[in-house]
């Protein structure tokens, strides 16, 4: 029912959309420069430590020394998510936290209308998702799907073309489907090291690969989702 937003920016953009903090957490120097945000919630409790105190209860060194407990939005309901989206990317049991942050940044720079993650996919609420989006994930709209390969029906029915990120001999090339200008499109991304489920890929409308050089067969799944989403820009966005 929360989740940790660390340093001031991330606490400041957690705020700017519209989640409710539960208490701060900081160091003493950092109360003139958040004195705003504390005047603005009288109601939130206040913890003051010094930066050895922070690291000691968080475990890590705290870099800007604030944070704050804030309260789980509702989840989004996903058929409304979809209605006005054009371009979507579903993450498929992504267990680093480092990259579904990365991941969340560059679709929010990118121009990605949504994010789905599998019911098995990391939280993008985690404090390290949270901290290496810089905050993106609060401005990414994005759901968990109750079950998946099997939601990929629920793309369907709501007219998304279905492109899964695979090498196979029959892959279409990512400018080959950007080139498609297909109206409503999800990209499919999956987990470190073994990739998407054969199942995915079997039920997805097209594979899609990454032309390379030779001796290279794959990127990391953050670089590799901010090629696709900067490739696919003007498929299904009207940008």
């Amino acid at each position: 029912g929360m989740y940790i937003a660390e340093s001031s920016r991330v606490l400041r953009r957690a705020l700017e959309a519209g989640h409710v903090p539960r208490s701060f957490f900081m160091a003493r120097k950092w109360l003139p420069e958040l004195a705003d945000v504390i005047d603005a919630h009288p109601d939130v409790p206040v913890f003051v430590g010094t930066a050895g105190m922070l690291e000691d209860i968080t475990g890590f060194h705290l870099h800007r020394g604030a944070m704050a407990a804030m309260q789980r939005p509702a989840a989004a309901d996903i058929p409304t998510l979809l209605a006005d989206a054009r371009r979507v990317a579903v993450l498929e049991d992504i267990v680093d936290h480092t990259n579904i942050g990365a991941i969340f940044r560059s679709a929010a720079a990118l121009g990605v209308d949504a994010v789905l993650v599998s019911p098995r996919c990391g939280d993008p609420l985690y404090r390290r998702s949270i901290r290496v989006s810089m905050g993106a994930v609060f401005q990414v709209p994005w759901a968990r799907l109750p079950a998946w390969p099997e939601g990929m029906a629920m793309l369907r029915s709501a007219g998304f073309t279905t492109a899964a990120l695979a090498l196979k001999p029959d892959s279409l090339s990512i400018q080959q489907l950007a080139a498609r200008h297909d109206e409503r499109l999800a990209l499919i991304l999956g987990t470190e090291g073994d990739g998407l489920g054969a199942q995915t890929v079997a039920d997805a409308d097209h594979t899609v690969m990454i032309p390379m050089y030779a001796g290279v067969d794959s990127l990391n799944v953050a670089a590799a989702s901010a090629v696709a989403f900067f490739a696919t820009q003007a498929a299904g966005t009207g940008r």
